[in-house]
């Protein structure tokens, strides 16, 4: 069921670049193209609408974008159906300060692009393209997958992938 309220539509007459909002000490958030404050719940409907922003400390400047996004997860995660298992979350932890971050990270962004274009694919009725994309993509995860084995192997964490 469609919201009966929407993100703003783009401006014509907005700058170029991503919207600013500001966040303020009362931890109220000020989108400056609409002059007004706004919800994380509107912050959610600009991400589903595809809108690029940024969030700004309207004291510091520094960029609080990731940190915004990740209350969105946290809210989301907290109602309804979860979208990572407990399990999942304690790996992804296991990760930070690893030599593997790195790695870790991109393999999840490609994952999940990848999962985006089959989702695409779906919508679209397509269905010999969106197996040909399954089998596509779980031999990129698989190869992913090994070639960080591979890579653990040589910090002595992991024996090296089999194949």
């Amino acid at each position: 069921m469609p919201s009966s309220r929407r993100a703003p539509a783009a401006d014509a007459n907005a700058p170029p670049g991503p919207r600013t909002l500001k966040k303020y000490p009362n931890r109220r958030l000020y989108d400056t193209r609409s002059s007004s404050y706004i919800t994380l719940a509107d912050v959610k409907r600009m991400v589903l609408a595809g809108e690029e922003f940024e969030v700004r400390d309207a004291k510091s400047g520094d960029d609080l974008t990731r940190s915004i996004l990740l209350q969105i997860i946290l809210e989301e995660e907290s109602g309804g159906v979860p979208t990572f298992s407990t399990p999942m979350l304690s790996q992804i932890i296991r990760f930070y300060g690893s030599a593997m971050q790195g790695p870790m990270g991109a393999m999840l962004e490609q994952n999940l692009q990848a999962f985006v274009e089959m989702q695409k694919q779906f919508v679209g009725g397509q269905a010999p393209v969106l197996q040909n994309l399954m089998a596509g993509y779980l031999d990129q995860s698989r190869a992913v997958f090994e070639a960080m084995q591979d890579q653990m192997a040589v910090f002595g964490r992991f024996p090296p992938g089999k194949r």
